[in-house]
């Protein structure tokens, strides 16, 4: 089986929960359009795949879905705006785990806003695998050659990351705690320029997402010696989870989810919930989520709530932990 059609069929076997019946719809509805504010800027994969789901979303819903970008602030700006907007079911965010688990322990005063208490999840939809990967000169082939290497000279390997307090960041420095080892932290202004060192050998090593790298793999020019996810990849299954080559407790998948204003009333938060899984069948969304590097992982929203929670206190930990602070 290719790895693409083994990403379709996870895609097509997500969990019993999307099958919901659409009967139950018919408690609530919109009486005008549903905003769903994308805090980061157009064009990007997440701002790709929010408007995916809002044409699938107006089809079911039967008003129109207006995406709104509203970056800055690494997502906070766009997500304290609903955070603060009517809980009528009329407006969404598009969050991530930036927003949504680690700005709180990041940003002065978490951006101004409580990623728990001020929304109610709608649902999970996709994550973003991050994937340890070397540069052409590192010796490295396993996990554990990465850890002997880093262990016997502390400091000198350096890894990449898109900037202090990056999911890419914060993935290094969880690794870096459950394995006791010492690798220097290089912080970039995004993927390009850590790409164009990491094949340049300028740097060693970096947890990326898989669209970053996954080309260079393929290509031979960066190798992949562990998945920091708790599932291999669909793009990748002959490379093992780092749980797999023995270093346990670094899960770090970025994610992408949907959320409303807290107070929600509870039939438009089932309506949206319902409308959205169903939303995560639909072809148009896989195709997306297949050209973006990203792995379905649909959730319903109740379930997804407790996730969010064990994510922003997990994240904190490491935030205190390695010092990290946020540009």
């Amino acid at each position: 089986m290719t790895a693409r059609r083994r990403f379709l069929s996870i895609a097509a076997g997500t969990p019993a929960v999307l099958a919901l019946p659409r009967a139950s719809w018919a408690q609530w509805a919109p009486t005008r359009a549903v905003t769903v504010v994308v805090p980061y800027p157009a064009g990007g994969p997440t701002d790709i795949l929010a408007r995916t789901i809002g044409a699938e979303l107006a089809k079911s819903l039967g008003q129109p879905v207006v995406v709104e970008n509203v970056p800055g602030g690494a997502g906070s700006i766009g997500t304290r705006r609903v955070a603060q907007a009517a809980a009528d079911g009329h407006t969404l965010v598009f969050g991530t785990n930036q927003t949504h688990a680690t700005n709180i322990s990041l940003l002065p005063q978490g951006g101004g806003y409580d990623p728990v208490k001020d929304f109610a999840p709608v649902a999970g939809l996709a994550d973003l695998q991050h994937l340890v990967v070397v540069g052409p000169d590192v010796a490295a082939k396993t996990a554990a050659d990465l850890v002997a290497l880093a262990k016997r000279d502390p400091g000198k390997l350096t890894a990449g990351s898109t900037g202090p307090g990056s999911a890419s960041h914060l993935a290094l420095e969880l690794f870096k705690v459950r394995t006791g080892t010492d690798i220097a932290h290089v912080p970039y202004k995004g993927s390009a320029p850590l790409l164009t060192d990491l094949l340049g050998g300028h740097v060693n090593l970096s947890f990326a997402t898989t669209p970053t790298v996954l080309a260079q793999i393929q290509s031979g020019k960066l190798r992949a010696i562990a998945v920091a996810s708790p599932n291999r990849s669909p793009y990748l299954p002959d490379v093992p989870t780092l749980a797999e080559a023995g270093v346990r407790g670094v899960e770090a998948d970025a994610w992408l989810a949907m959320f409303a204003p807290a107070g929600v009333p509870a039939p438009a938060l089932a309506r949206l919930r319902e409308a959205t899984l169903e939303a995560m069948k639909q072809p148009a969304v896989r195709e997306t989520l297949t050209k973006s590097g990203m792995t379905p992982n649909a959730r319903d929203g109740a379930a997804f709530a407790g996730f969010v929670r064990e994510d922003v206190a997990r994240w904190a930990e490491v935030v205190r932990v390695a010092n990290v602070k946020a540009e």
